[in-house]
């Protein structure tokens, strides 16, 4: 039998990462309505409430369950909103490693979510799960992307060229889908780069709040 994650909810100072339930589908599909996730992701478009209420009921337990990686809605604290989403993805078992993508939603982007969201899950990784490496991805021309993954403490390890395709221009409706090649830029993050003072007290979160949780 694979290997495979448990399900989990891991707490952060502000957010609480949860796997995705089925009263997500609204959230999620006005999340996913929006140029940028169009541009830097490959999920559906046009990604509609059928998209996810079949991606929490179906896709993401059988994605954890075949050991690939786990799926997970990040939500704030207070309001319980949903504010992005999260995705472990091309888990190697054997050396512990796994990659990390990230959605936020337009309305939550400028708050910190997306670095705070990685480093949670990055934690739980490192001292609750045994993994020595985590790798994250990012479009060339994705600048707030590439910010994410600095504000983490990431390291960035070179560029994958014309290893992705962008979909339509940011800032051009109206272009559709249209496609084009990009470089990627890979980062990774180890166990003994949280430890750094930069990310493990970043501004909005003492290192020592995370609460992990099976």
């Amino acid at each position: 039998m694979a290997a495979s994650f448990p399900e989990t909810a891991i707490s952060t100072e502000r957010l609480l990462l949860r796997p995705l339930a089925e009263d997500d589908a609204p959230g999620l599909t006005a999340m996913m309505a929006d140029e940028l996730v169009l541009a830097w992701t490959d999920h559906p478009h046009p990604f509609t409430e059928a998209h996810a209420t079949a991606l929490a009921r179906t896709l993401a337990p059988a994605h954890r369950a075949a050991g690939h990686g786990i799926v997970l809605a990040v939500t704030e604290h207070l309001t319980q909103r949903l504010v992005g989403l999260v995705e472990l993805r091309r888990t190697d078992w054997r050396l512990r490693s796994t990659e990390i993508s990230f959605v936020t939603a337009i309305w939550a982007r400028g708050e910190g979510y997306a670095p705070e969201a990685v480093l949670g899950v990055a934690q739980w990784l490192f001292e609750d799960r045994g993994f020595l490496r985590l790798e994250l991805r990012t479009a060339a021309g994705n600048t707030a992307a590439q910010q994410v993954a600095q504000k983490t403490g990431a390291i960035s390890e070179g560029v994958l060229r014309s290893a992705w395709i962008v979909r339509g221009e940011p800032g051009e409706p109206g272009r559709g889908a249209e496609e084009s090649r990009s470089d990627l830029i890979l980062w990774s993050l180890l166990p003994e780069d949280l430890e750094t003072p930069e990310t493990a007290a970043p501004a909005w979160a003492g290192h020592d709040r995370y609460v992990l949780r099976d």
